[in-house]
């Protein structure tokens, strides 16, 4: 697989150490089930993405809410990985959560590190982000959201959208389509520069 490096900068990110080895970051992609994580992952990965799908059986019935999202076959049961080279001297290891409730006690484990996060709505069901835009919010965490365009979703402002998610006028909101790159890369860079840039004015 060709790299997915990008062809845009990231203004203002720390200078690699005099070594030349690059900086590595880790990176959380949030959100509720279905919502296109692994989806997010698998698009922008340079390399073959680590993932832990299992089939949804009957089983989940009553378990896992599947409302809009009733063509999913398969559901992320501890985590996606993937790494992306956004710059010669800055790695991001991407670590996709799990999205079903049952699951998000392993949240606070995938955490450990993470750097900033992004996490990604859809529009028909916008509540299902509100734990992961909380999860982030009490952790202090840097986080994104980023808005995933599904075909046929009734296409919504993104103002409309801050405003229903009661975002902080910090917070970046962006609107995408995890399924192309260069969309995916777009959502990464703007979460990056937001992570830099709430590290410059703590400091």
């Amino acid at each position: 697989m060709d790299y997915a490096r990008s062809d845009t900068a990231v203004s203002g990110h720390a200078e690699a150490p005099e070594t030349g080895r690059p900086i590595a970051a880790k990176i959380l992609i949030a959100g509720g089930f279905g919502v296109g994580k692994t989806t997010m992952v698998g698009s922008i990965s340079e390399i073959r993405p680590l993932r832990t799908e299992e089939t949804l059986t009957d089983r989940s019935l009553g378990v896992d809410d599947t409302a809009g999202v009733g063509d999913k076959t398969q559901t992320t049961v501890a985590m996606d990985f993937g790494r992306i080279t956004l710059q010669d001297d800055l790695i991001l290891y991407l670590f996709g959560t799990p999205g079903q409730q049952r699951f998000w006690f392993m949240w606070d484990e995938l955490a450990v590190g993470a750097v900033g996060a992004v996490v990604l709505a859809d529009v028909r069901r916008l509540a299902d982000s509100f734990p992961a835009v909380d999860y982030f919010e009490d952790r202090g965490t840097p986080f994104v959201v980023a808005v995933n365009c599904f075909d046929g979703s009734e296409r919504k402002d993104p103002e409309d959208v801050r405003i229903a998610l009661d975002l902080e006028d910090g917070v970046p909101l962006v609107m995408c389509d995890v399924r192309r790159r260069d969309s995916a890369k777009r959502v990464l860079i703007t979460m990056v520069e937001h992570v830099l840039g709430e590290a410059e004015r703590n400091s």
